[in-house]
C-alpha cells in the first residue's frame, strides 16, 4: 500500500505487529515517515518484519506480563501514536467457555490495551505531546456471534474503554478511537473462512457482498491517527461492508 498521509518525525507503537493487520500498519506508518516500534510475542515474526522494513524497531513481549511490558514500553517511549492491535480469539460456545480461555482473552483483548495505553498516555502527558490512539475492535462488539461469547464480550468492553479514554484524555489533546472490522482477509482470515459454505453465510449478511481486505483496515487506522481526523475522538469506525445495518 502506498502511503497517502505523512507521519514524518512522529513516533508510533503498534502491538500485535508480527502478522496481519498490525504488521501492515507498522509497515505503512514506517513508509509514511513515522519512527515505528513494533511489538509482538513472536521473535521470528519481528525478525522477518525488520528484513521487510529495516527502519522498524522491535519489542518482543507477552502483553500479559505487566511488569515486563511496563519496563520495556516505558523505556522505548515516548510515543505520539499508538495502535492497540494485539488480540486473541478463543472461540468456544457459551456452555463450554473455560477459565483459561476467559482469562487469556481478558488479559490480551482488554487488560493489555488498558495497560499499554496507560503507559503511553502518561508519557504523552508528561512530555506535553498531543497524540492519537486507535484500538482495533471488531463488528463482534456490536452483534452476537455463535461461539464468540468471550470474544464479543471483550471487544464490547474495549469499545467502552475507548470511550472513557477519549473522555478523560481529551483535555490532554489525546484522541482515542476504535476501528471495528468485519472478517479481514489476512492469512489467518483466508484460512479460517476458506470453506465456501461458512463464508457464504457471513457474506450474505454483508450488503457490499465481500469481506474486508487488510488495506481497508490499515487506511482507516491511518486516517484516525492523522490530523485529517483532528476532531474525531470516542468514535467507532465500522469497516463491515454494512453488516450491522442488515
Amino acid at each position: 500500500m502506498e502511503p497517502h498521509l505523512s507521519f514524518r518525525g512522529r513516533r508510533a507503537l503498534v502491538t500485535g505487529a508480527g502478522k496481519g493487520i498490525g504488521r501492515a500498519v507498522a509497515v505503512a506508518l514506517s513508509r509514511a515517515g513515522a519512527r515505528v516500534t513494533a511489538l509482538s510475542r513472536t521473535e521470528a515474526d519481528l525478525e522477518s518484519l525488520m528484513r521487510e522494513c529495516p527502519g522498524i524497531e522491535t519489542l518482543c513481549l507477552d502483553l500479559a506480563d505487566w511488569e515486563a511490558v511496563e519496563a520495556a514500553v516505558g523505556a522505548a517511549g515516548p510515543f505520539e501514536l499508538l495502535v492497540n492491535n494485539a488480540a486473541v480469539a478463543e472461540l468456544q460456545s457459551f456452555l463450554e467457555v473455560t477459565r483459561s480461555a476467559l482469562q487469556r482473552s481478558l488479559d490480551v483483548n482488554f487488560g493489555a490495551v488498558l495497560h499499554v495505553s496507560q503507559i503511553v498516555a502518561r508519557q504523552m502527558i508528561a512530555q506535553g505531546l498531543p497524540g492519537a490512539i486507535v484500538n482495533v475492535s471488531s463488528q463482534a462488539s456490536k452483534r452476537a456471534l455463535r461461539d464468540h461469547a468471550v470474544y464479543c464480550s471483550t471487544k464490547s468492553a474495549l469499545d467502552m474503554l475507548s470511550k472513557v479514554m477519549a473522555m478523560e484524555l481529551g483535555p490532554h489533546k489525546i484522541r482515542v478511537n476504535t476501528v471495528n472490522p468485519t472478517v479481514v482477509m489476512t492469512d489467518m482470515g483466508r484460512m479460517n473462512w476458506s470453506d465456501p459454505q461458512k463464508s457464504a453465510a457471513m457474506i450474505n449478511r454483508i450488503p457490499l457482498g465481500k469481506f474486508a481486505e487488510v488495506d481497508d483496515v490499515v487506511n482507516s487506522i491511518l486516517f484516525l491517527l492523522s490530523d485529517k481526523s483532528a476532531m474525531t475522538t470516542g468514535s467507532s469506525l465500522m469497516i463491515d461492508g454494512g453488516f450491522l445495518v442488515s
